[in-house]
């Protein structure tokens, strides 16, 4: 069987429903207002830095915003 590439982790329930209500509010996808939540929190951290290195080691440029 093959393994997963990438780490999928469970999000507890009520924070779906959190963000389920909040995309609608948005009128935007889950993933869109999840992917910009975790962007907003995580930016300046030394773990995105060293995500941005990584990914440049592996020719995966990380998301930037303009």
């Amino acid at each position: 069987m093959l393994r997963p590439k990438h780490y999928s982790p469970t999000i507890d329930r009520f924070l779906i429903t959190v963000l389920y209500h909040e995309a609608r509010r948005q009128r935007k996808p889950m993933t869109v207002v999840t992917n910009g939540l975790l962007e907003n929190a995580l930016r300046e951290s030394d773990s995105w830095h060293q995500a941005q290195t990584d990914m440049a080691l592996k020719e995966d440029p990380p998301p930037s915003k303009p």
